[in-house]
């Protein structure tokens, strides 16, 4: 497992890590003992770095991940966020009183003295451009509550905005082959700040995986079901913005990015970590066979240069205009 560094904060994490959001709810039905065998599983694979967020199954993944990291604290490092427990447009959501009790919370049910990265869990820009939340993170740092921070945004410009802030050493991004425009200056200003990027939804909500037909059903409780057209939250966050149909028919013409690289998972995440801006990819899962599978890109072959030209040429002229939402 190779290691990138998490921008200045002095951790080191592995290229492929995970996130939580599937185990914890919200993507179908999930299993307590198989959502530990596949953490476990990715451990035993080197994968020392987990995100998280209080709101995943109201705490669950980030009880699980105390649970399945017992012992290992120093070893295993998470990133957990805060702030959609209340009106993420509230000024008074992100007072000092609250962020403090969610951190707190956090902390009880992580069973850790400290967070390794606490992050800011989407808020409206409004609130971010006000900055009060980040004196209180700067406060929670100096106690020692938190070793770093940073924010999940929705947006390029919520990025570029935070990466203006001094205390923010990582930014959480939607990135993929079809959600390409960080590539022109998010990703370059993020090296020169030297803050970390991680990349969240990196298949696309699994249509880079390919799997999916437009027949394709998803449970009643799985997002993928009740915000594909963003009635619940930002619709960035479902399908990378595009409409389900719409989003199956171009996931059908890139079957060619497999070629060598053993499918569509694993090729497009080895197209995101072939940026060297990327610190880690954190695909989601439900089981170990999904955890493998996406592991199953450290043995990918990186794309050529003509490719990744194909590939930007596709998302220019056939995807972009069809992203809805926030980007």
């Amino acid at each position: 497992m190779n290691k990138r560094p998490l921008g200045r904060t002095g951790l080191q994490v592995s290229e492929v890590s995970f996130g939580t959001w599937a185990i914890g709810g919200s993507w179908g039905q999930t299993n307590e003992a198989e959502s530990l065998r596949a953490l476990d599983k990715a451990m035993d694979e080197g994968v020392n770095f987990f995100d998280t967020a209080d709101v995943y199954g109201d705490g669950r993944s980030e009880r699980l991940l105390a649970r399945a990291t017992k012992g290992k604290e120093d070893q295993i490092h998470i990133a957990t966020k805060f702030c959609r427990q209340g009106d993420i447009f509230a000024p008074e959501t992100y007072s000092e009183q609250r962020v403090r009790q969610w951190c707190e919370d956090s902390l009880k049910r992580l069973e850790r003295d400290t967070i390794d990265m606490y992050q800011v869990h989407c808020a409206p820009f409004e609130i971010l451009k006000q900055g009060a939340v980040f004196e209180v993170l700067d406060k929670l740092k100096q106690e020692g509550k938190i070793r770093a921070y940073g924010v999940s945004v929705e947006t390029v410009e919520e990025g570029l905005f935070c990466l203006e802030q001094s205390g923010v050493d990582a930014l959480q991004i939607i990135f993929n082959i079809f959600r390409q425009k960080p590539i022109a200056e998010l990703l370059p200003r993020a090296a020169e700040r030297n803050v970390g990027l991680l990349v969240r939804l990196p298949l696309a909500s699994g249509l880079l995986t390919g799997k999916f037909t437009t027949d394709s059903t998803f449970e009643s409780e799985d997002h993928r079901n009740f915000n594909r057209d963003g009635a619940a939250f930002n619709v960035g966050e479902t399908f990378a913005g595009l409409p389900f149909a719409k989003g199956v028919e171009l996931a059908s013409q890139l079957g060619w990015i497999a070629e060598g690289r053993g499918n569509m998972t694993r090729a497009a995440l080895r197209w995101l970590l072939d940026f060297k801006e990327i610190t880690c990819v954190i695909p989601g899962f439900k089981n170990v066979r999904q955890v493998e599978d996406n592991l199953g890109v450290l043995d990918a072959k990186p794309f050529s240069a003509e490719e990744q030209d194909r590939l930007r040429k596709f998302y220019d002229e056939q995807i972009h205009e069809h992203i809805r939402g926030a980007y």
